[in-house]
Parts: C-alpha cells; sequence; structure tokens
C-alpha cells in the first residue's frame, strides 16, 4: 500500500493493540481480525510466546476454543527473522514477551505492515504488565476489551487470581483466575 505525496511514497504500516483482562476477548478478537486479513488475500503471520501452551503448543486458541495456526515463538527477536513478505503480523499474549517486543512491531510497522498485538493489561495484582502499557503507547490504534465480573455483573477491568502464588507469571483459566470490576477486585485483595 503506497501513496502519493509531494513525490514521496509513503508505506503504510501500523500498530493496533486488544487489551484487557483475561475471559474479555482479546485472542478472539485478534483471531477475528486475522482471519479478515486471510479472507482478503493478505499474507499473515501470527506468533504467540513458547511458554504459553494452555490449549496449544502451535495455535493461538481463545476461551471459546476458535483457533488459527501460529508459531511460537522463545523470544520477541525471532519474529524478524521469521517474518518475510507479510502485510499482517499476529502477536497473541504479548505481556509474556521481553521488552523487546516494542522495537521488533516498531520495525515491522515501519516496513508498512499492519501489527495486531493482543496482550493482558495488568497482572493479577492490577499492576501494568510487561512491555504492554508501552506498546499500547505506541500503538495508533487501541482497542480495550472487558470481561463480566463474576461476582456482580459489572464490567470486569480485572483479572483476579485465586491462589495464594506471587509467581508474575502463572498459566491458566477459570481454575485459577477470574474477571473482576474494580470494586469486587478491591474487595478481594483486602
Amino acid at each position: 500500500m503506497f501513496l502519493e505525496s509531494n513525490n514521496l511514497k509513503c508505506q503504510k504500516g501500523w500498530i493496533e493493540v486488544v487489551a484487557g483482562s483475561m475471559f474479555s476477548g482479546k485472542t478472539e478478537e485478534l483471531i477475528r481480525r486475522m482471519k479478515r486479513a486471510k479472507i482478503a488475500k493478505q499474507r499473515v503471520e501470527i506468533f504467540k510466546p513458547q511458554i504459553d501452551t494452555r490449549y496449544s503448543d502451535e495455535n493461538v486458541v481463545s476461551h471459546d476454543s476458535n483457533y488459527i495456526q501460529s508459531k511460537p515463538v522463545a523470544n520477541s527477536s525471532v519474529i524478524l527473522d521469521m517474518v518475510k513478505d507479510v502485510e499482517v503480523v499476529g502477536i497473541d499474549e504479548a505481556q509474556f514477551f521481553d521488552a523487546g517486543i516494542l522495537d521488533v512491531c516498531n520495525q515491522l510497522a515501519n516496513r508498512g505492515v499492519r501489527v495486531i498485538v493482543a496482550g493482558l493489561d495488568m497482572d493479577f495484582k492490577g499492576n501494568p504488565f510487561g512491555p504492554m502499557p508501552a506498546l499500547i503507547a505506541a500503538a495508533e490504534y487501541v482497542t480495550k476489551v472487558h470481561a463480566i465480573c463474576m461476582k456482580c455483573g459489572d464490567l470486569a477491568n480485572y483479572s483476579h487470581r485465586l491462589s495464594e502464588s506471587e509467581l508474575l507469571v502463572e498459566l491458566g483459566e477459570k481454575d485459577k483466575y477470574e474477571p473482576l470490576c474494580r470494586n469486587c477486585f478491591n474487595n478481594a485483595n483486602k
């Protein structure tokens, strides 16, 4: 995609971030956007962190069991080596990547690639999670999605951990986490 402007050719690329709590539909939205790009016959690549093996070693899978084939990677730097002649790159669970993911996304966007990133914006303590704040700041488009609070039914913005573990990264599903609104999250953490 090139635009003519004052005799300069400007290649268009950008970063889109889909952020929110667990069970808010982040991965579902990433899959939807990537499938639409495929329908439009765009060349796509999808990546996820190698440590995320909850539903599949290879695929990006939503809680609703929708999936799309992906490439698991150990760190962000290998993504640039694996991306060849693509128009759209999807990255799931970006909070689990190293800080270099921001540079990778910027380099791809600067090459004219549409980069779609999904991830948790906050950890289980309600703090900004990994590289997500920097990705949100650098993105041209940010979509904040919400789950439903399991205590009161309001919109949920927090991923409350049900176990006593203090590890920052603890993979799990509804057995280990529940989405809560701000009030219910604060009450649960008193």
